[in-house]
């Protein structure tokens, strides 16, 4: 493992498609060095900046145990409000959190589900409007689930738990979508042209791993589960702000992946090119390119000649 010193600072950027051609973005990395290429996606780009540790991972115990510190021993699994939506070819999931909801509307929601789920021996939390846990038994068995960058705009059918463990969670998905329905309050939501809350998304299962391991000094981010697993790890935690971003140093993980690449173009490009300037560091993109970029490759004129 490289000594912590010695990491440049990191940053975490969306997909390399999405950032226009003509932008300074590129002309920075035709003067970069190109690196082998990185983790592809949200959970491998975030199993990466930290030591030994596959994907799937616990992340519903490392969430709950970072909003509410009780997750323990116990077996967790998240459980988050989803929008799911039937087509010519399937039922599509459209949304997973993010879908607006104040506390004591999904409190609300979440009132139903409780019988269904103590009947199976399981305990619903509302962690967060929009972060859902499920507390198992002891001895829960838990097939493969997918997370929801996986699923999300896709036929479900191709994402269900499957085996014979897997049934039983299809015929549970099935039974609380059927009790979400007819929701007074997603009734309301349809009445006023917003997304239901018309099933839950399952995933990211385990118990609480002893202690995560890093490289890095600390992340500046607004990702829960980023947060949940660099505290997990002990590692220094910062908001996402401008200030926080400019005053970042090498070995720390700075992560703008979920923004929008025009978002990054307009509002954090100055900041960046900042810090492009100020020492060397690493462009890592969700779909799996890496650079390393140094204050003097703005130099190499050459490189950038054909764009």
């Amino acid at each position: 493992m490289p000594a912590r010193s010695a990491l440049p600072l990191q940053i975490w950027l969306p997909e390399l498609a999405s950032f226009a051609p003509a932008r300074p973005l590129h002309r920075w990395l035709a003067r970069a060095d190109r690196l082998a290429e990185g983790a592809h996606g949200y959970m491998a780009g975030l199993a990466s900046h930290f030591d030994d540790l596959d994907t799937p991972f616990a992340a519903a115990a490392l969430t709950r145990e970072f909003l509410a510190g009780d997750a323990g021993d116990a077996t967790w699994l998240a459980a988050d409000p989803a929008w799911v939506q039937p087509d010519l070819t399937g039922v599509r999931l459209l949304a997973c959190g993010q879908l607006g909801l104040q506390m004591d509307e999904a409190l609300s929601l979440a009132e139903p589900l409780h019988p269904l789920f103590a009947e199976a021996g399981m305990q619903l939390k509302v962690s967060t409007p929009d972060r859902w846990h499920l507390r198992l038994p002891a001895d829960a068995s838990l097939p493969e689930f997918a997370a929801p960058e996986q699923a999300l705009g896709e036929d479900l059918s191709q994402h269900m738990p499957q085996g014979a463990e897997g049934r039983r969670w299809r015929v549970l998905l099935n039974e609380i979508q059927v009790v979400l329905h007819q929701h007074p309050h997603n009734v309301q939501r349809r009445a006023a042209g917003r997304a239901p809350v018309n099933s839950l998304w399952l995933w990211g299962g385990g118990a609480l791993p002893q202690r995560l391991h890093s490289p890095l000094c600390g992340v500046a981010a607004d990702d829960l589960l980023l947060n949940a697993m660099a505290r997990h790890a002990g590692l220094a935690l910062r908001p996402r702000t401008t200030q926080t971003v400019a005053a970042a140093e090498p070995g720390w993980l700075i992560d703008l992946q979920d923004l929008p690449a025009g978002e990054i173009e307009s509002h954090w490009w100055p900041i960046l090119e900042s810090l492009l300037n100020r020492g060397p560091l690493q462009l890592h993109f969700a779909s799996a390119e890496r650079w390393q970029c140094r204050p003097w490759h703005r130099w190499r004129f050459w490189r950038g000649a054909g764009r």
